[in-house]
């Protein structure tokens, strides 16, 4: 079995508020420690089922590209996309969303993809030998870090 990483949060904000916050791929940066940016391939400018967005990646001085494409695109209620790197698979991210009170309930799931070529690989090109564990840390800071926009938004 891929190895799994899964955290949540609270969110004071609806829903449909979280959603586009966490299916901005292109401003991901503001979230997530590793995320830098990124574009929407083949004309799109928003998410949708199989759209492909064109990522990019920082540890540090290393710097990569990935290509993700939208698996699952419900408002309100999901997103997830698969990220690949030179063709092959990496990982899967997946955010999915639940009212809770007043504010929404969000889960940020990452599942690893990569075969052993690109374990050991990923390692040497993004200095994170143990991805399990920075996937946990990763997910924290993005989820504080979405949180604490949603609050300021609605402050």
């Amino acid at each position: 079995m891929s190895p799994r990483v899964t955290r949540s949060t609270l969110v004071p904000a609806p829903p449909d508020e979280v959603f586009g916050l966490v299916s901005d791929l292109p401003g991901m940066g503001r979230f997530s420690p590793e995320a830098v940016g990124g574009s929407w391939a083949g004309g799109r400018t928003e998410p949708a089922v199989g759209a492909v967005f064109r990522g990019r990646n920082a540890q540090g001085w290393r710097r990569w590209a990935t290509r993700s494409t939208v698996t699952v695109c419900e408002p309100g209620r999901a997103f997830a996309f698969e990220v690949s790197s030179l063709g092959l698979p990496v990982a899967e991210w997946r955010y999915e969303l639940a009212p809770e009170g007043d504010g929404t309930r969000l889960t940020e799931s990452w599942v690893d993809r990569r075969g052993r070529l690109l374990t050991v690989a990923g390692g040497l090109l993004t200095g994170v030998q143990d991805r399990e564990e920075y996937a946990a840390l990763s997910i924290e800071t993005t989820l504080e870090r979405v949180r604490a926009a949603a609050a300021s938004a609605r402050a």
